[in-house]
């Protein structure tokens, strides 16, 4: 057994250990730069069996004044900051950004002010800009 890096040569075999998986998402274009990281384990045959891709994604971080003009003029900068933020992600080759957001702040509030005044929670907010909450659970491994 030995690791090593990925060839053009182990393709289809990552391609038929994808389709073998069962998972529903397509094959990854491990061409694309992005992938910065591409390791193969070979068995004792030195047939690829098992592989591990990294992906260069980005997270999101937003700091704001909560104090700073009215509910309204803040999602209205929220809305120019997305959508520049958005550009400029775009612009550095990136193909996702994941933005974790507390639980209080990301559920619609049930009843008080926030719902007679038809506010929802940033996380439906976030869903209706085209932001998705992933089924898959998230897992996080420190360097």
């Amino acid at each position: 057994m030995r690791i090593r890096e990925f060839a053009d040569a182990d393709l289809l075999a990552l391609k038929r250990m994808h389709a073998a998986q069962g998972f529903d998402y397509p094959f990854p274009e491990i061409a694309d730069p992005i992938f910065l990281v591409k390791l193969v384990v070979e068995d004792a045959a030195s047939h690829p069996v098992m592989a591990s891709l990294l992906r260069l994604t980005s997270e999101a971080y937003l700091l704001h004044d909560p104090q700073a003009g009215t509910p309204l003029q803040r999602w209205e900068r929220f809305l120019m900051l997305h959508e520049a933020t958005r550009r400029e992600a775009l612009r550095w080759g990136l193909q996702d950004v994941h933005c974790w957001v507390p639980p209080q702040v990301a559920r619609q509030k049930e009843g008080g002010q926030a719902r007679q005044e038809g506010r929802a929670g940033f996380g439906r907010r976030l869903l209706r800009l085209g932001w998705e909450r992933p089924l898959w659970v998230d897992f996080v491994h420190e360097l």
